[in-house]
């Protein structure tokens, strides 16, 4: 059954200014399908002949999203897309891919096979942080990897305390931790040994990073469950990060109330979508992928 998507949003990485061709072959191959919109991360400049529209409009008016670009570039596009149904589609051109998962040499065809209604739909939740001063709601982000608390200067631990469904797990001291969903198990958190989940479960974990108790270990809760993290009263500050972005300054009178985003990311993955192939590929599991 043919798709019926007749407007597409292309969102670029910042530094597609040196890969111009790419970007050009794109828009071309999209642009015989659909009418396109583009809009180029971190710079003003329009790429020649390409008009950069906003973030904001570029949401408003798509049908499909596509990211060209790496997994940075799809978790900016999520977050763009967390109150709209609109699908993403990932083109990956970064090194790992793990939700990027179309290459750039395969674009065209499987971009063919979208257009033909042929594809698979994946949904994906997303986590948003509240961050309080007391009693006062002061900001919220939505993350779909993890939200981070990490250490402001880069070479000293703090010391924080977390607590799930009101009751306290553990007071801890490290480099930071990070509370990551399915979808960021295989980032950031995997890094600091964090158990990787597969991204249909309803669940979270919390990943110490470099922590000075050796009996500390990632634990995992059920996503459902609102998780709390604040700085000990001894702790130097400390900065929050949503997929590494958005970062905001912490100290004792804050916390981050983390809980699960009630509206689903749609994914679409190519018809053969196997993740587990893509673990075997991304983290070299297998020498027959």
């Amino acid at each position: 059954m043919p798709s019926n998507f007749k407007s597409i949003g292309l969102i670029v990485r910042s530094d597609m200014q040196a890969r111009q061709e790419k970007v050009q072959q794109v828009i071309t191959a999209l642009a015989s399908h659909a009418t396109v919109g583009v809009h180029c991360l971190d710079f003003d400049e329009p790429l020649p002949g390409v008009s950069n529209v906003s973030l904001t409009e570029l949401v408003a008016q798509a049908e499909l999203v596509i990211s060209l670009g790496g997994d940075g570039t799809l978790l900016t596009a999520a977050r763009a897309l967390a109150d709209v149904d609109t699908p993403l589609l990932g083109i990956n051109l970064g090194r790992l891919g793990f939700l990027a998962d179309v290459s750039f040499d395969d674009f065209e065809s499987y971009l063919d096979a979208v257009m033909q209604g042929r594809y698979s739909v994946e949904e994906r939740f997303l986590i948003e942080g509240h961050f309080y001063e007391g009693d006062r709601l002061v900001s919220t982000n939505v993350a779909l990897n993890d939200i981070i608390l990490h250490s402001y200067e880069s070479a000293s631990m703090i010391e924080y305390e977390i607590s799930s469904g009101g009751a306290l797990i553990h007071i801890q001291r490290s480099d930071g931790v990070i509370v990551t969903t399915p979808t960021g198990s295989t980032a950031y958190a995997l890094s600091g040994g964090g158990p990787i989940m597969h991204p249909s479960l309803n669940t979270l974990a919390i990943v110490p990073i470099c922590p000075h108790t050796l009996s500390n270990r990632p634990i995992v809760l059920p996503a459902d469950q609102p998780i709390e993290v604040r700085l000990g009263q001894d702790s130097l500050p400390a900065k929050v990060s949503y997929d590494g972005h958005s970062t905001t300054l912490v100290n004792q009178q804050n916390r981050v109330h983390i809980t699960r985003y009630p509206k689903p990311l749609t994914l679409l993955h190519p018809e053969d979508y196997d993740y587990f192939q893509v673990l075997r590929a991304k983290l070299y599991w297998s020498a027959n992928y």
